[in-house]
């Protein structure tokens, strides 16, 4: 009974669609879904190969999966497992996969404060104590005349809107491979300041997302990786980026409210292992994140915005101490920035130099 009931069911549904087809009536349906989507991006999917240029591994990958963390981390652990079997399909992270809101021309900026403090915007299903983690310190020392901190940018053309003499010629929108204008400016400003303070600091300034925006992270992990080899005495690695903040009208340049200064608000986030990939010192680098957060935020409470606390990982399993630092978005001017990261490096560097190692004293 239950198998004549299927088939009479599948009848149905093949004349139904036959008498679509024939009628014309599915195109038109199809066509009015297509028209109703218009342009925009749809944000809830991800399509691989949309960021492949090889046709072979276009064919060989060309799937469609809903973008929230889960598939893409099922993405990203196929691909971390396959390795060199797969043609290159760098791994996905979901900041690579979405498209970033980019102000257009005429399109409205506007200013936003986003309350920090030593508060965390957990996005797991982990439970943490913040003032406890503070507490208890960060668990990372330094050693003294050796590199100990490792700069970085795995998105390296990101750019913030044109200002004043700030001009650059675009290789896309809100970003450049000109060092002068990009997120490598904000580097190289953060190094010149934690070096004043006597800190060791490697600044890697190479291009990892162009020309192809996809793999930034694989690229940018491998070079981590040939640090820590080199220099095995590096206990901390700043990925630096700008943020994108916006809608489909509106971009939001993070402003924070600091006395005499123009500066843009700064956020640093913190991967986990809740995606199910491996990532033991994830809680260390919390501690790390939390201390800076707590340092910056007694000097200047409105220029950290919460800790981003989220399921991937963005290569911080290498090495712990590691964390992105979102130095504004791209809303905010090149200035903004800079004046940013002048008050996060004067404020984080003299709590840095207090887990500098000590020399024995000679008895």
């Amino acid at each position: 009974m239950r198998t004549a009931r299927r088939l009479a069911a599948l009848g149905c549904v093949t004349m139904i669609m036959y008498m679509l087809a024939v009628s014309g009536a599915g195109e038109r349906i199809g066509k009015a879904l297509q028209e109703s989507l218009g342009d925009r991006r749809m944000k809830n999917v991800l399509v691989v190969s949309d960021n492949l240029k090889s046709p072979t591994a276009a064919s060989a990958l060309s799937l469609s999966v809903s973008a929230t963390a889960e598939p893409v981390q099922k993405i990203t652990a196929m691909a971390e497992q396959a390795g060199s079997g797969l043609p290159e399909m760098e791994l996905m992270y979901p900041e690579e996969a979405a498209e970033e809101p980019e102000p257009e021309e005429g399109m409205e900026i506007m200013e936003t404060t986003i309350d920090g403090g030593l508060t965390i915007n957990n996005a797991t299903q982990y439970w943490v104590d913040a003032a406890q983690i503070v507490a208890d310190g960060p668990g990372v020392s330094l050693s003294a005349g050796e590199p100990q901190i490792l700069i970085i940018h795995t998105h390296s053309s990101e750019a913030y809107t044109q200002a004043g003499l700030d001009r650059y010629e675009p290789s896309d929108t809100n970003r450049t491979e000109n060092t002068e204008f990009n997120i490598v400016r904000i580097g190289d400003e953060l190094t010149e300041i934690f070096q004043e303070s006597g800190l060791n600091v490697i600044h890697d300034r190479g291009i990892y997302d162009y020309p192809s925006y996809t793999g930034s992270y694989t690229r940018s992990g491998q070079a981590i990786e040939q640090y820590l080899r080199d220099y095995p005495s590096i206990k901390i690695v700043l990925d630096i980026h700008r943020d994108a903040l916006g809608t489909d009208d509106v971009v939001y340049k993070t402003m924070a409210e600091e006395d005499g200064v123009v500066a843009s608000q700064i956020m640093l986030l913190v991967g986990t292992d809740e995606s199910g990939l491996e990532h033991p010192n994830w809680r260390q680098n919390l501690a790390m994140a939390l201390y800076l957060q707590n340092s910056v935020n007694a000097r200047h409470p409105t220029l950290m915005r919460p800790v981003s606390l989220v399921r991937e990982r963005y290569n911080q399993q290498l090495c712990p101490g590691s964390m992105i630092v979102e130095v504004g978005s791209n809303g905010n001017t090149l200035q903004e920035a800079l004046a940013a990261i002048r008050l996060f490096g004067n404020a984080a560097a003299p709590a840095l130099a207090q887990l500098v190692e000590q020399p024995q004293a000679l008895e």
